[in-house]
C-alpha cells in the first residue's frame, strides 16, 4: 500500500539551536524597508557582522537563494526585493566596512520579513485546541538572535533551522527542478502542513496519513510506533492541543454510532450475555454520576436500526477498546490517543479502523515517555487520573510526503484532503 520513493537531493543536516542571545540595536534604513513588526532589528553583542562574519559569508548567498525562490512557500519573492539585496551584497564582498553595514542591515531586515512570513499560521484545517500552539511570527530579535548565537549560519540558513526539520527538506526537492507537475503540486500542499508544525521542543507528532507517532526531542525522533487512526468515514482530524493528563483503567464511553454499528447487532445475534461478556454497562445518561440501566430495557433491533439511542460504557478489563490507558488532550471532538487489545490490527498495511481516536501500538512506552517512569494504576479502581506536571504537545497532521534521506517517502491520500486542496488552488489560479 503505502508508500514509493523517488529520486531527490541531499538531506539535511543536523544542528543544534542555540539559545537566544543579541541586544537590540535600532538600525537606520538601507533601502529596504524594514519589517512593519520591528521598530528595531537586533545585532551581534560585540557590534560585528551578523551575516559577513569569517567563515560564515556564505549565509548571504544561501538566503538570497531562499527570498528567490520564495514562490515554493506561497509567498511573493517580490517582498524581499532580491536584486537590491544582491547588490548590496556583491558591494560588501568588496571590503568597504560601510557597504558591508547596509548589506548586513538589508539581510536582516529580508530574513525577518521572510522568517514571520513563513512562521504565520497557514490555513489548512488545523484545529488549534491550545491557542498556545498556534503558530505566531517571532519577534525580530528572536529570529536574529538565532542567526547570532549559530556557529554554522549557512547551515543555518540553508537548513532554515527556524522551521520545522522537514520543512528545508522538501523545499528543496520542489526547487531542484526534479519532479513533475503531480508532484510538486503535492509537495505544496504538505509544505502548507508543516509550516504549522513545531521548530524544536519536546511533542508528539502523529502522521495520520502514514499512521505512525512519534517521539520528538529537540528536533530529533527519539522513538516512534505504528498506529490505527480513523477510517475515511470518521477521519481523524487535524489538530494541536495539550496532553494533561492520562487515565489508568479506563471506561469507554461507547459513542452512539459506534454502539449501533459495533455492539447492538451483536446483541441481536447473540443476546444480553454479549453485553456481559464484554463489560459493557447501559447508562441513563453521560453525566458523571449516571445511573445503571437494564439491557432487557433496550430495544436493541431499534438500536440496530438507528431508529434509538443507546448510552453504552465498557468496563475497565483485558476487553476495553481502551486497553490500560488513555491519553487526555481534552477537546470538543472527543479525540484523544488510547491503548488497544487489538494488537493484530498494527499488523496491517493501512490501520483505518478507528472512529477518529488513535490507538497506539506501544501506549505504556509513550506513558513511559511522557512521565520519564512506567505508569501503573494504583489498585482496581476506574478512571485513575495521572496528571502530568507540564503537559507536552500533540500534534495530529496529514503529511503525505515526507523526507526519507535522500528521497521522497509519498503516502496515500486516505482522506482526500489533497484532492480538496489541489481544487482549491486551481480555482484560485484561474
Amino acid at each position: 500500500m503505502h508508500h514509493k520513493r523517488i529520486y531527490g537531493g541531499r538531506s539535511a543536516g543536523r544542528f543544534a539551536r542555540p539559545a537566544l542571545l543579541c541586544a537590540a540595536l535600532v538600525l537606520a534604513p538601507v533601502g529596504l524597508s524594514a519589517p512593519a513588526s520591528a521598530q528595531s532589528l537586533a545585532a551581534d553583542p560585540a557590534g560585528s557582522s551578523l551575516f559577513f562574519r569569517p567563515g560564515n559569508e556564505q549565509a548571504a548567498t544561501e538566503l538570497i537563494r531562499l527570498l528567490e525562490t520564495a514562490k515554493a512557500d506561497g509567498l511573493d519573492p517580490k517582498r524581499y526585493r532580491t536584486r537590491e539585496l544582491s547588490r548590496l551584497v556583491r558591494s560588501a564582498l568588496g571590503g568597504n566596512p560601510q557597504a558591508r553595514a547596509r548589506a548586513d542591515r538589508g539581510l536582516a531586515e529580508a530574513y525577518v520579513r521572510y522568517a514571520q512570513d513563513l512562521r504565520r499560521a497557514p490555513n489548512v484545517g488545523v484545529i488549534y485546541v491550545d491557542n498556545a500552539l498556534k503558530p505566531q511570527a517571532p519577534s525580530a530579535a528572536a529570529l536574529l538572535g538565532q542567526v547570532s548565537a549559530s556557529s554554522n549560519l549557512p547551515a543555518f540558513v540553508r537548513d532554515m533551522g527556524w522551521m520545522h526539520p522537514y520543512y528545508a527538506q522538501l523545499r528543496r526537492q520542489l526547487t531542484n527542478g526534479r519532479l513533475d507537475g503531480a508532484r510538486s503540486n503535492l509537495v505544496k500542499i504538505n509544505l502548507q502542513r508543516v509550516r504549522g508544525l513545531p521548530a524544536g521542543g519536546r511533542y508528539v507528532l502523529v502522521n495520520t496519513a502514514a499512521q505512525r507517532l512519534f517521539m520528538v526531542e529537540n528536533g530529533q525522533t527519539v522513538d516512534m510506533m505504528r498506529v490505527v487512526v480513523g477510517k475515511p468515514v470518521y477521519p481523524t482530524p487535524m489538530m494541536a492541543a495539550l496532553i494533561r493528563y492520562t487515565s489508568l483503567r479506563p471506561y469507554w464511553n461507547v459513542p452512539s454510532d459506534l454502539a449501533a454499528e459495533r455492539i447492538a447487532p451483536n446483541v441481536v445475534k447473540q443476546g444480553l450475555p454479549y453485553l456481559r461478556a464484554k463489560g459493557y454497562q447501559v447508562l441513563s445518561d453521560w453525566s458523571d454520576k449516571p445511573r445503571l440501566l437494564s439491557p432487557a430495557s433496550v430495544d436493541w433491533q431499534a438500536v440496530t436500526a438507528g431508529r434509538r439511542e443507546v448510552r453504552l460504557r465498557q468496563l475497565p478489563g483485558p476487553a476495553n477498546s481502551m486497553g490500560d490507558m488513555k491519553f487526555m488532550f481534552p477537546n470538543a471532538q472527543g479525540i484523544y490517543l488510547h491503548d488497544t487489545p487489538q494488537e493484530e490490527l498494527f499488523g496491517e498495511a493501512a490501520r483505518l479502523f478507528s472512529g477518529g481516536c488513535v490507538r497506539l501500538e506501544a501506549a505504556h512506552r509513550l506513558g513511559a515517555w511522557l512521565y520519564g517512569k512506567p505508569l501503573r494504576p494504583k489498585g482496581a479502581a476506574p478512571e485513575q487520573k495521572v496528571s502530568l506536571a507540564a503537559p507536552v504537545p500533540v500534534y495530529l497532521t496529514y503529511l503525505t510526503v515526507v523526507p526519507s534521506g535522500s528521497e521522497l517517502a509519498y503516502y496515500d491520500d486516505i482522506y482526500k484532503r489533497d484532492v480538496v486542496r489541489t481544487g482549491k488552488q486551481r480555482l484560485a489560479n484561474r
